[in-house]
């Protein structure tokens, strides 16, 4: 028992588990061993049992290139066949060493698997052999590998020369809203690593032409060699070292080139897969049954063939009888996949593209919904529908412009709608409708006078304009005169981007907040738990909402977080840390608000206006209250609304500069007024930008 304890027996899974935990280790020494048989002499044992791993090791590379579903799943491919090369060329040495020097002993000189291949394939006949080896190599060299690397120059040239308009491709796609980041990530990768492929495949393609040019020349050095050693030093006729000898050799050659071709061939299946998907079989045998006609034919030649003088009649017969079934058969399969493509069309048709409303579904309320009548149904569902695609489009423009991630705009169909109205929903509440025409477009007069162009008269549903609905053949005439014209689509898609915008405080949820924070550097986070707020999420959130109500993007959402620590040091109110943000938001702020000449266009308040809001303003303590009697604040309405109509009216909103103690207070008077009129305080301009007082309210 001692004796066993002692000495465990060895376990050989533990072994092979050791060697795959450092397959690293065992890879490089097996480059070492190969480089090593270079040099040093191997006994005819070896010599076996490398042959034999060599043309198993091929056999393995085929049978993954047969199946491997796309060339990329098997992008190690090139740095596999260097090594591959590399032992089949260490091997030729290390046989041509044993054939030289022990040639003259017999035909078991270099071991087994050489002597069995020179008697199965060659027979013992050295002129058979030099046949058949001749047959492999032009096979090999001429046909499979000079294809091959053609086939795989061109790839790798046409990968390259495309690889700029898939990226703008790829690009666009991401610009549109059609797909996100991380699937533009995914496909830029897959482009980088198809040209990387194809380009190590039109160099790796070299190897297999040296291989098989270095297996010619090493065979015909063997026979010479071998020939004249056995006459000069082993006294040998010259007919018995031509046997040996030559034997031999072509048994060598053999063993290499087998291994050779096989690599070969894969490498060929490999670079004419192309842009196809799945195994060979897929690929191959599937598109060729898929024309029944053609198999019709093909057996209709055979079987005339068979008819012909001196022709074997059976042979053809049975092949056309087998051709005919095989078309038959699969003209059942495709017209069996036709009835059910129709049938599921037709089960399509009867009921509306949507599936039956579930539980969750009914008790599931959508952020943001859009919901259209019957005749609007095509604008999503047919082939050439660009409204969902617009409608995704808003997520780009909306995290560019505001820093603000809107949620998932959810398209349906209702019924209950009139026919051509559509409904815009936020959280399960309707907020706004309108009505298009499809196939019509809509002619807008930006200046508010009536159109004299005959249509259907109508206001447009985002900014109440006058508009006439006209036939697409009108659209060019409209243009030409001055008129905005608008398709369905880009109706809905700016009555949906004006709605966002008027409720993105709204649709800011706590979850939303929760993502955005995520989303920052574990610095940020940590910073804004830090502060001293029984919810500081919470306080963000508030922030954030009241920043998006006066449309100041939150993009920047490091250095408010940054402002909102401060902020939070001295005061807990919201809208005192609101004012402190805005204040280190300043130089944005100036930024979005300048005119074409770089200056901050604004209108001022008169003295008597400053003075009665400053002293309008009532502070107890921390309370803080806004005292101002109903009708003086109806007068400061009127006064601002007079000269705000006169910019409006040629599309000019300059912000309005005031106190900083009664800018929120201001704001919020005129947010139900001018909800686009930008109210700053003088502790909001930056000290780099440049005001222009354009009216003053007095």
């Amino acid at each position: 028992m001692a004796a066993n304890d002692a000495n465990p027996p060895v376990n050989l899974g533990d072994q092979l588990k050791g060697m795959l935990a450092n397959r690293d280790i065992v890879f490089a020494l097996g480059v070492v061993m190969i480089l090593g048989m270079l040099f040093v002499p191997l006994p005819p044992a070896m010599l076996d049992f490398g042959l034999a791993a060599s043309l198993s090791l091929s056999v393995l590379i085929l049978m993954v290139a047969l199946w491997i579903p796309t060339p990329l799943e098997f992008n190690s491919f090139p740095t596999l066949l260097l090594v591959v090369t590399m032992l089949r060329l260490a091997l030729n040495v290390s046989s041509t060493r044993l054939i030289l020097s022990e040639g003259h002993t017999g035909s078991g000189a270099a071991g087994q698997v050489i002597e069995g291949f020179s008697r199965f394939m060659v027979g013992g006949d050295f002129v058979i052999g030099i046949v058949i080896f001749a047959i492999l190599v032009i096979i090999n060299f001429i046909v499979i590998t000079k294809g091959s690397t053609r086939i795989a120059e061109v790839a790798a040239r046409f990968s390259l020369d495309a690889m700029p308009g898939k990226q703008m491709a790829i690009d666009a796609d991401l610009g549109a809203g059609m797909i996100t980041e991380d699937e533009a990530r995914v496909r830029r990768k897959t482009l980088e690593d198809e040209s990387s492929f194809f380009g190590a495949m039109d160099g790796a393609s070299k190897f297999v032409r040296g291989d098989a040019i270095a297996g010619l020349i090493i065979t015909l050095i063997n026979v010479v060699g071998g020939i004249l050693i056995g006459i000069i030093s082993h006294d040998l006729t010259a007919m018995q070292a031509a046997s040996n000898y030559t034997v031999l050799t072509i048994g060598d050659g053999l063993v290499t080139q087998i291994p050779a071709l096989v690599v070969s061939l894969s490498a060929g299946l490999l670079v004419t897969k192309g842009g196809t998907t799945g195994a060979a079989n897929e690929a191959v045998l599937g598109q060729l049954s898929n024309f029944p006609r053609a198999l019709y034919m093909a057996a209709a030649l055979c079987f005339v063939v068979g008819f012909l003088p001196g022709f074997p009649f059976v042979v053809f017969a049975i092949l056309a009888v087998g051709m005919g079934f095989l078309g038959y058969f699969m003209q059942g399969q495709l017209e069996e996949q036709e009835r059910r493509r129709a049938e599921e069309e037709r089960l399509a048709a009867e009921e509306p593209a949507k599936t039956e409303d579930t539980i969750q579904d009914l008790l599931k309320l959508d952020e943001l919904r859009l919901e259209l009548g019957t005749a609007l149904v095509p604008l999503i569902n047919s082939p050439e529908a660009a409204l969902p695609g617009k409608v995704k489009s808003l997520r780009n423009l909306f995290i560019s412009d505001y820093g603000f991630v809107i949620p998932p705009v959810r398209i349906k169909d209702n019924s209950t709608l009139p026919h051509m109205t559509y409904s815009i929903s936020i959280q399960g509440v309707e907020t706004a409708t309108g009505e298009i025409r499809p196939g019509a477009m809509m002619l807008i007069e930006p200046n508010g006078e009536e159109i004299d162009i005959p249509g259907e008269r109508t206001k447009e549903p985002t900014f109440g304009l006058n508009a006439v609905w006209v036939d697409q053949s009108r659209a060019s005439e409209a243009e030409a005169r001055g008129y905005t014209v608008v398709d369905p689509e880009s109706v809905i898609t700016t009555h949906i981007t004006e709605i966002i915008k008027e409720h993105m405080p709204d649709l800011l949820t706590y979850s939303a907040t929760q993502e955005l924070m995520e989303n920052q550097t574990k610095e940020y986070q940590k910073l804004l738990t830090d502060i001293s707020n029984p919810s500081p999420v919470v306080l963000l959130q508030h922030v954030l909402q009241t920043l998006l109500s006066e449309r100041i993007s939150i993009r920047n959402l490091p250095r408010i977080i940054e402002a909102i620590a401060e902020a939070s040091v001295t005061t807990k109110k919201v809208q005192q840390v609101v004012e402190h943000v805005r204040t280190q938001l300043s130089k944005q702020i100036c930024q979005n608000l300048q005119d074409e000449t770089g200056f901050v266009p604004v209108m001022t308040l008169g003295q008597s206006w400053e003075t009665e809001l400053h002293n309008a303003i009532s502070k107890t303590g921390d309370e803080v209250n806004f005292i101002m009697s109903p009708q003086r604040v109806q007068e400061f309405v009127l006064a601002v609304r007079k000269d705000i109509q006169q910019f409006a009216s040629s599309d000019q909103w300059p912000a309005l500069l005031v106190a900083p103690d009664s800018r929120p207070y201001v704001r919020s008077i005129l947010e139900r007024v001018s909800p686009m009129t930008q109210v700053i305080s003088h502790n909001e301009v930056h000290r780099k930008a440049s005001l222009k007082t354009v009216a003053t309210i007095g």
